[in-house]
């Protein structure tokens, strides 16, 4: 509930914030920016080392550990940096365009930022400070989305964008180190790695084959089809992302550091993990179908017209929405079985899925509707192959059993795409078409819950 509270509060923010730049900023300015955002994601995967998440789960590390680990972390970050500051000349030679040389140079601060925090942020997770970690998400995020409003009115165009990122990174660290205070050492102890090289080399290596699987789209997608296709495919996707990210993003921070007190304990794991897939797979039910049937209003509301052409791309990623709502609690369940060998295996694969998917949708297709709908079908095929992992492989369940405790929410999701189709009612007034289309599911979707009685998993007891 803590985190609910500071994740949707800055939902409410990141409406409004990108409901302005959106009408500021063109979608070449949002392109450009995805763009070098490929890349920083990627160094700054290669930064993490794993480090974070193995300071929640091994419970021995002492402070010297920490603070060895957080040297080299120091390290790290400096020297991917300083590579990637090197990397902007390549990066704009890739894409003919010499626009990308001081936005990335920039971003290297970003990059340093980020890399450095994962240390304090995982000693924040590991002694469960969620109120710590929901003032500083908020505030950290209006002192930046400020400034990059008043430079977008100012003319800085995709800066703002680079500005914010910056400030983000900048402030959550400094944030996260006044809160914990891990120390530099002169002479750091390699047995602090050691002692979580076993679990934080998986860790690592699915952090870097999911970049690769969430990131490939953008990257092709600028290369071979410009930067306005890609401001529209990125939007599309992003706001295909944010009931993922604000409901189940919820959730899924909090799961690893408090379910890795029953790492001993598969089955009380398993007991509590099943309520809350139904519980996330009801709330995906609704906001998939919704923003299918509402696709058109949805852009037009937050984005405004300039938007309209990522509208049919947005409709069809919303088919994703329910697998990656689940999906995205997975990989805490491996962290929490201590257990990332098989959160890595089943990276591995879905990665290929997604990337085959890519390929056919950009090259096989030639548009963001082709590649939307091929981007979707593999994540469909993340979540069979995840929880088939999951469940088989790390609970040992029987997986006709876990799909059987899922039947009220299949017959859900069913009578939901009838009610879609049973829609045929238009209204010119956006905000009024928007409403009814809104009113229409509540109603759908709240009479299932009380027949079904699956209301029971929204109990917070």
């Amino acid at each position: 509930m803590i985190n609910a509270s500071g994740r949707y509060l800055k939902v409410i923010l990141t409406v409004l914030v990108n409901a302005i730049l959106a009408r500021i900023l063109t979608p070449f300015d949002f392109g450009v920016v995805a763009v070098i955002t490929v890349f920083t994601t990627f160094f700054a995967t290669l930064s993490d080392m794993g480090f974070g998440p193995a300071i929640v789960q091994k419970k021995e590390l002492t402070s010297r550990d920490i603070d060895s680990l957080f040297t080299y972390s120091l390290y790290a970050a400096s020297g991917l940096s300083l590579i990637f500051l090197l990397c902007a000349f390549p990066i704009a030679a890739f894409y003919k365009d010499s626009i990308y040389l001081k936005p990335t140079f920039l971003l290297a601060i970003a990059l340093f930022f980020n890399a450095l925090n994962m240390v304090p942020g995982g000693i924040l997770n590991r002694d469960k400070k969620f109120i710590t970690i929901a003032l500083r998400t908020v505030i950290t995020y209006v002192v930046s989305a400020l400034i990059a409003i008043y430079l977008a009115f100012h003319g800085w165009r995709f800066y703002a964008l680079v500005a914010q990122a910056i400030l983000v990174s900048v402030l959550q660290f400094l944030w996260n180190w006044l809160s914990t205070r891990p120390r530099l050492l002169l002479h750091p102890d390699k047995t602090a790695v050691d002692l979580v090289k076993s679990y934080s080399f998986y860790q690592f290596a699915f952090n870097v084959v999911n970049y690769f699987a969430r990131n490939l789209d953008n990257l092709l997608v600028g290369k071979f089809m410009g930067e306005n296709n890609l401001g529209n495919y990125n939007k599309a996707y992003n706001l295909m992302l944010f009931p993922v990210n604000n409901l189940s993003g919820v959730v899924s921070p909090v799961l690893h550091p408090i379910l890795s007190d029953y790492q001993n304990q598969p089955g009380e794991i398993y007991r509590r993990y099943m309520r809350l897939v139904r519980f996330l797979f009801c709330l995906g039910i609704f906001c998939s179908a919704f923003a299918w049937l509402a696709s058109d209003e949805i852009i037009g509301i937050l984005y405004g017209p300039q938007w309209a052409p990522c509208s049919a791309c947005f409709r069809i990623l919303a088919i994703a929405i329910i697998p990656q709502m689940i999906n995205s609690s997975a990989g805490a369940i491996f962290q929490a079985l201590g257990n990332t060998r098989l959160m890595f295996i089943s990276s591995c694969i879905n990665t290929a899925v997604t990337c085959i998917a890519i390929l056919l949708g950009i090259f096989a297709g030639g548009s963001i509707e082709s590649l939307a709908y091929c981007v979707a079908v593999s994540y469909i095929f993340h979540f069979v192959c995840a929880f088939w992992i999951l469940i088989r492989k790390g609970f040992g369940t029987s997986l006709s059993a876990f799909i059987r405790e899922l039947l009220p929410e299949w017959i859900m999701s069913a009578i939901m795409i009838g009610a879609i189709c049973l829609w045929n009612i238009r209204l010119d007034n956006i905000l009024l078409s928007f409403g009814a289309k809104a009113l229409y599911l509540a109603l759908v979707f709240c009479t299932m819950m009380l027949i079904s009685r699956e209301y029971k998993l929204f109990n917070l007891k």
